[in-house]
């Protein structure tokens, strides 16, 4: 009997799990099977393995073999563990040499010819196999993205033989340093945006305090525009969160592109998106639009035309900055940290106000409350984009270019990060009570507008958050009642079903 034993590593969430995928070849009639919670890809793997090891000059042993991918309880997923399955019963027949297996995991979809394919989450499987000291072998085409892992030792292989030489010692696979450098962020500038200043101030506060924004203006006023200009003036993202975003777009099934290491995540699904689209799922639980804006910017345009209890699976997220996926073989949890930016028309038709406007009130009153009442409370400041006079629309540019907003917000972030070590919209409990505490006439003012607005006590702490932003930018320690009162502005608009 003889037993080879090979690392690999499955994936749930964001973590990479090992797996130990033994090899057993014994006695008995042939027969090829797959054992360790397998899923239908998995299974397949038994005919892409036969005939990669026979295309590539090697011998299928005609033997009983078993291959165990432990621990039993995980569940497996993907064409991944081909190349492992395939490396295993070459090692257990003594076709290749075994010995340095034990410092080595490998993942990869394997061809029929024996040539390896690329494979899902490779920088979050290649930041494991680093942790653990295992150099890491793999597709060609998942070299780069694997290369991101400061420290890990990737070597691509192209071939099911090239590795079976590097095993054998007779020709060595180098090891993959990558020479791919990042683009530099190319965003929209907010500079082409003409006018709306009331809008610009709005965006600059929401990115100096990673607030949400909502939106509310008739179709064609630029709404879409100061969406798609938001990453450019957030300040540029740090080593730390550029990989972890990196790691969660590996996952989704574009997979991530390395030249784009680096910018902001800027999502925008459509209006007849599902809830499974948004916050992630399936069988095997893949990240949703949430975690793939994670640290960057999540855009709802034409929001009440979201089905309403997928807007609602929202609510969650927006408070913990995480998605916990439950199914009934298994759990997976991913990152959720994006600044939700929506857009809406403020009737069906969108030109409430206007000669053209038919939209009854009921209509209107129908159309905003799509959007619930505690979904709103969510979200941090509401602002009308109204349309501009054609003379306005047709003068030069005349705002700030996003470079130099973006170096206020920057100098804003960088003084929240040595005061509190976060943005300021994730501040909770005592951090918000010591951070966030108004002086005298700005607590009178607040208290005030609690009373006659009936505000409930998540708005209270939204307005406090806002108004540090505010303060923030200001360059003020303490909050004032101006920056109280700025805040409880982007508030008073936050019930949209009734006409304004």
């Amino acid at each position: 009997m003889s037993l080879a034993i090979v690392h690999s590593r499955a994936l749930a969430g964001v973590s990479a799990p090992p797996v130990t995928v033994e090899a057993h070849l014994g006695n008995g009639l042939p027969s090829f099977t797959v054992v360790g919670l397998p899923d239908a890809e998995v299974k397949e793997a038994r005919d892409r393995v036969r005939a990669a090891i026979q295309t590539a000059g090697f011998e299928f042993p005609a033997r009983r073999i078993t291959v165990n991918l432990a621990p039993a309880d995980l569940p497996k997923a993907s064409g991944r563990f081909d190349l492992p399955i395939a490396i295993g019963i070459l090692a257990a027949s003594g076709q290749i040499d075994g010995r340095e297996l034990d410092k080595l995991e490998f993942a990869g979809e394997l061809a029929l010819t024996g040539e390896l394919r690329p494979v899902r989450g490779a920088l979050a499987m290649a930041i494991a196999a680093r942790d653990a000291g295992h150099a890491f072998i793999l597709p060609p085409a998942n070299a780069d993205e694997a290369a991101l892992a400061q420290g890990a030792a990737i070597y691509p292989a192209a071939s099911l033989l090239a590795i079976a030489a590097h095993c054998a010692g007779s020709d060595r696979l180098a090891r993959h340093i990558a020479q791919l450098t990042p683009q530099a962020p190319d965003y929209p500038d907010l500079s082409e945006v003409k006018g709306q200043q009331h809008a610009k101030r709005a965006l600059e506060i929401v990115a100096c305090g990673g607030h949400s924004l909502l939106m509310i203006g008739p179709p064609g006023t630029g709404k879409s525009m100061l969406a798609a200009r938001l990453p450019g003036i957030l300040p540029a993202m740090s080593e730390a969160e550029a990989l972890e975003s990196a790691a969660i777009q590996s996952l989704g099934s574009a997979g991530f592109d390395p030249s784009r290491f680096g910018s902001r995540p800027y999502r925008s699904p459509h209006h007849t998106s599902s809830g499974v689209a948004l916050v992630g799922g399936g069988s095997d639980p893949r990240p949703g639009e949430i975690s793939l804006a994670h640290n960057g910017i999540l855009f709802l345009d034409e929001l009440p035309e979201f089905d309403r209890k997928v807007l609602e699976v929202l609510r969650e997220p927006l408070e913990s900055n995480r998605i916990t996926i439950s199914r009934a073989a298994r759990q997976a949890d991913f990152p959720a940290a994006f600044q939700l930016v929506a857009a809406m028309n403020p009737c069906p038709c969108g030109y409430l106000g206007d000669s053209r406007c038919r939209c009854t009130a009921d209509q209107i009153a129908r159309y905003r409350a799509r959007l619930s009442g505690p979904l709103l409370d969510r979200i941090d400041l509401v602002i009308e984009v109204p349309a501009l006079p054609h003379a306005q629309l047709a003068g030069p540019a005349d705002g700030e270019s996003s470079s130099d907003v973006r170096a206020r917000v920057a100098q804003a972030r960088q003084l929240q990060q040595q005061r509190q070590g976060k943005p300021n919209a994730r501040l909770r409990g005592h951090a918000l009570d010591r951070h966030c505490k108004p002086d005298k006439s700005g607590q009178q003012l607040l208290d005030t507008a609690v009373a006659r607005l009936g505000l409930s006590a998540r708005a209270y702490h939204r307005i406090l958050r806002v108004a540090r932003s505010i303060a923030d930018l200001a360059g003020s320690n303490p909050i004032s009642s101006p920056h109280v009162a700025e805040a409880i502005q982007y508030r008073r608009g936050l019930d949209p079903r009734s006409p304004t």
